[in-house]
């Protein structure tokens, strides 16, 4: 099994690859290395044929008592050849028979006989024929009706060893195993050098202090390895976010933290130290409502951090005038201590597609605002209105309304308007936009009722198949 190393995979890879391809050729090199030879052997064979044809009766019969050895021909008859350069073990004597024209045995050699063959009748035709003579197979060259009117055939032991076949084959599988481990080597070293900028990645990231957050450069990036330090990047640069985001929350927790805690600790000694039973009662109902606003700051804190790393959320079609219907009668308490009229308005069956907690927080921080900001007896009017690509909520006052310089930094954490005298966090519309963001909502901020107020309009992508039905 490969181990978990890129550089040993990589090398048995390329490896087993050459290794396949060359065996291949090798198969391939010694096939066509046997066609050539037997190409060859019928060739020398039919010009052995055609020298014996023009012989006469008397050379030929001194010729059928000699030897020919075919192995001296494929010497070439060098100088200082001998057996020992040939890697035939078998004999390699050609043997031959010429007939005359009516058919008579002119000359032949003596071995013929031996082999039964003596009497073989010819082939009709002039060409190369394998036969089996002794139980050995011969190759055989025909060459029939000759200028002298003489037919010979030859005959030459098929030699499966011969030395031209082995030859080739040595020849191309020597080098092949000499040069594989010098190849292996080379290949090793090779995509070492290779894998060089990803040690060097690793050596920069591994002497790399922890507070450190900037992109990461190696010099030349390969193309290969710049995507893993394009990625390594935007993990970096997202984690920054998410430190920085978390320095804020925890810097920005502390400092609001810190006010209604010393007021319910001032609070709280006053009770302490105030003789008089009702100025008791009321330090102490200051600490809870002191302790409330605590309670509902942390909950909110707590939200925004969860928004900020939440994954997306499972959603499901709902309706936002029900969820609105809901929060009105959450906060009617409060609207009635100001006397303020709120109405729901709009279609009631208009679909989004989100989580049904999430648009309640939505809806009430909305409406709480509106009821917190608004003025002693106004109005505040909850919208829900549809077209054919969104469904808008929108929630309206007729306060005092927003001086145009600080609407753009209303979403803003912990961020108040200048001239409110009502308490509060100043994150009640960073979770609106927060959570309008996570739905894919846009969020708008204007002018409410009557030229006076404000309004915040927060504008959904529509239910496409509630719209249907």
């Amino acid at each position: 099994m490969i181990g978990p190393s890129i550089r040993r995979r990589l090398v048995l890879l390329v490896l087993a690859s050459i290794v396949i391809v060359w065996g291949i050729a090798l198969v391939t090199s010694y096939r066509q290395a046997t066609r050539e030879v037997a190409e060859w052997e019928e060739a020398r064979l039919a010009e052995l044929a055609q020298i014996l044809a023009l012989l006469d009766p008397v050379n030929l019969t001194t010729l059928a008592n000699a030897r020919i050895d075919v192995r001296e021909e494929e010497r070439g008859g060098e100088p200082g050849a001998s057996d020992l350069d040939d890697d035939d073990t078998l004999p390699r004597d050609a043997l031959f028979q010429v007939r005359g024209i009516d058919g008579e045995i002119l000359a032949g050699s003596p071995e013929l006989r031996a082999l039964a063959a003596w009497d073989l009748p010819f082939p009709p035709a002039s060409g190369a024929h394998d036969v089996t003579l002794g139980g050995q197979l011969y190759h055989s060259f025909t060459l029939r009706e000759t200028l002298l009117g003489h037919s010979v055939r030859v005959f030459e032991l098929a030699n499966t060893r011969s030395d031209l076949v082995s030859g080739v084959a040595s020849r191309i599988a020597r080098p092949t195993l000499i040069g594989l481990p010098v190849l292996a080597l080379l290949v090793w070293f090779s995509i070492g050098w290779s894998l060089a900028p990803l040690r060097e990645l690793s050596a920069v990231l591994r002497s790399r202090d922890i507070n450190r957050m900037e992109p990461v450069g190696i010099g030349r990036t390969p193309l290969e390895v710049r995507p893993l330090v394009d990625a390594i990047n935007q993990v970096l640069a997202r984690l920054h976010h998410a430190l920085e985001l978390e320095r804020a929350f925890t810097a920005d927790a502390a400092h609001e933290l810190k006010t209604p805690l010393a007021a319910i600790k001032v609070q709280a000694q006053v009770a302490l130290a105030e003789p008089d039973i009702a100025l008791q009662r009321l330090a102490m109902e200051r600490v809870v409502q002191g302790v409330d606003r605590s309670a509902r700051l942390a909950e909110q804190l707590l939200l925004l951090a969860r928004l900020d790393v939440q994954e997306k959320l499972p959603t499901e079609p709902l309706k936002p005038a029900v969820i609105a219907k809901d929060t009105l009668l959450a906060n009617r308490r409060n609207a009635q201590q100001k006397h303020i009229n709120v109405m729901l308005v709009g279609d009631m069956l208009a679909e989004i597609e989100a989580e049904p907690v999430l648009i309640g927080i939505l809806l009430d921080n909305l409406l709480d605002n509106a009821i917190k900001y608004g003025r002693m007896g106004g109005l505040v009017e909850v919208a829900v209105r549809q077209d054919d690509e969104h469904v808008q909520v929108s929630v309206r006052d007729d306060g005092p309304g927003v001086a145009p310089d600080d609407l753009e930094r209303l979403t803003h954490r912990f961020f108040r308007a200048t001239g409110n005298q009502a308490t509060g966090s100043g994150l009640g519309l960073s979770i609106v936009a927060r959570i309008a963001e996570h739905f894919g909502a846009s969020l708008q901020l204007g002018a409410g009722i009557g030229e006076r107020g404000l309004a915040v309009r927060v504008s959904f992508p529509a239910n496409r198949a509630a719209a249907t039905r």
